[in-house]
């Protein structure tokens, strides 16, 4: 018997890293998933490495229209939607805030921080029909802190409103059976961390107490206690897991 049984999820960014981590490890735990992103070739890979209880859907996650098109798919298949991770972000340039482009601002923001909001707009009324749901807001631990060493003013704003946006939907749901928590990696071995650093993770974990990279399924593993009912009192808090980076 596993632990998702019954769950139905939406997993953003799930072609690569993370994503398809979370996917693939919820899958394993009885969910059904929906893995979403715009990189449909290995979206439909990692949907097909999974097997019949996946579906691939292409998904700009700043388009309302498109979540529309998801939570439609998942209730076709699988039926009511009960947890939502949203797992897509970015990093953006890194530049000063004096010298940080405004079209790279705004594509930040509307991958990291509107998708966010469209998401959950769209996926809590299926989550009311089921009666039960779960949210589960990919962050960072620059959500948490600012990162020195490393200027992305964007990048570092979207994640703290993410943790705020999952604060608020927390409490304007919680009498309806629907929690929300925000998760916050620190440096996870991922296609986004390679490109910031090399392959071992460069002089990062040189500030990390536990001296390694976290391994996906590592992060994996904490979204699916917080999707599974084993959470079932926790809401609208943060869950840091960076091997005790930001407490050093």
């Amino acid at each position: 018997m596993g632990r998702l049984d019954g769950k139905v999820a939406i997993i953003t960014g799930a072609s690569q890293g993370m994503g398809t981590s979370h996917a693939k490890v919820m899958a394993g735990q009885g969910a059904k998933v929906i893995l979403t992103d715009l990189n449909e070739k290995d979206g439909q890979l990692a949907a097909d490495s999974i097997g019949d209880s996946a579906i691939f859907v292409r998904h700009n996650v700043a388009k309302l229209a498109d979540w529309e098109s998801v939570v439609a798919a998942g209730e076709e298949r699988f039926g009511t939607v009960n947890v939502l991770v949203n797992n897509a972000g970015i990093l953006g340039e890194l530049a000063s805030t004096t010298t940080f482009s405004e079209a790279d601002y705004r594509k930040v923001f509307e991958v990291n921080e509107l998708g966010v909001f469209l998401g959950m707009r769209a996926v809590l009324p299926s989550m009311l029909k089921a009666g039960v749901g779960s949210i589960v807001n990919i962050s960072s631990i620059a959500g948490m802190v600012a990162i020195v060493g490393s200027p992305n003013l964007a990048y570092v704003g979207t994640k703290f409103a993410v943790r705020g946006m999952t604060k608020q939907v927390a409490i304007e749901y919680g009498d309806q059976n629907i929690r929300a928590n925000s998760v916050h990696p620190g440096y996870i071995r991922t296609p986004m961390m390679a490109a910031a650093t090399d392959e071992e993770g460069g002089g990062a974990v040189d500030v990390i107490p536990l001296k390694r990279l976290a391994d996906p399924k590592e992060v994996s593993d904490l979204v699916v206690f917080l999707a599974s009912d084993e959470s079932s009192f926790i809401t609208g808090a943060e869950h840091v897991i960076d091997g005790g980076m930001i407490q050093a």
